[in-house]
């Protein structure tokens, strides 16, 4: 149980956060980073494109700020360091799975010094609209080398929570369709042969990508929620889940 409580001040929002063991990164880290100090939160939501993450964070960034938290939101390619380019080298559909890879792993690198470990300090609480767990999935999903890509994310701090909203592939073509009338390339998979047809690509993939997430949650502890359900409930849960963390109490 947390024994006392530190208080920060941000843009006149107060944040209050329970202190609690001390951070570790999954690997080598960042040289030079006192985790003791890290006294905010991190919260990860993770899902493939249609889960509902995007809707999930901006709630949850409401009902937080509305209690006097101050957030800060990360996720993937916003970068302000290489994010740009990234979106333009994937316009071209040419690029190999190792550069794919190193591309997303300097927009992480980059999030994580600039942006999200200055907000851990600050005793804020920083929301990631996905974060290493979807680039490692997508990665193997591809044939990396998951030892390769370990040492690669060993940077990587490890969340205070992650929650990954569970919806079949059937499910999520249906919002793709719905949303954007059209399938992503990348989202598809079609880079892997996996079939000829976008649609049928589309399936497969997911369905590759969902096993993977089930693979690693064995490894990561994710807490696995059901995205089937209404977005009303699926929020008040993740609102008592993140409730949990911030008091310092296991999440149920």
């Amino acid at each position: 149980m947390p024994t006392a409580n530190v208080i920060k001040r941000s843009r006149n929002l107060r944040v209050i956060v329970p202190q609690k063991t001390p951070r570790r990164f999954y690997g080598h880290g960042i040289p030079g980073v006192a985790v003791e100090k890290l006294a905010g939160r991190l919260i990860v939501v993770e899902g493939a494109d249609g889960s509902g993450r995007s809707t999930q964070i901006r709630w949850l960034v409401e009902w937080l700020e509305g209690n006097g938290h101050s957030t800060v939101q990360v996720g993937l390619k916003r970068s302000s360091l290489v994010s740009e380019e990234l979106d333009k080298a994937q316009q071209g559909n040419i690029l190999s799975r190792t550069t794919l890879s190193l591309f997303y792993a300097t927009d992480f690198a980059d999030q994580l010094e600039n942006i999200i470990l200055p907000a851990l300090r600050a005793g804020q609480m920083v929301l990631a609209d996905r974060y290493i767990y979807t680039l490692m999935a997508r990665d193997m999903v591809r044939g990396m080398d998951e030892v390769w890509l370990k040492n690669l994310y060993g940077m990587a701090l490890v969340p205070d929570a992650v929650f990954y909203l569970n919806v079949a592939p059937e499910e999520l073509v249906q919002r793709a369709f719905a949303k954007y009338s059209a399938l992503d390339y990348w989202e598809s998979g079609m880079d892997l042969g996996l079939a000829r047809d976008l649609f049928d690509s589309f399936l497969k993939y997911q369905a590759l990508m969902a096993q993977e997430f089930k693979r690693m949650q064995r490894t990561y502890d994710f807490h696995i929620l059901n995205g089937h359900r209404s977005v009303e409930e699926i929020n008040a849960e993740l609102r008592k889940k993140t409730d949990a963390v911030l008091t310092g109490h296991r999440i149920q």
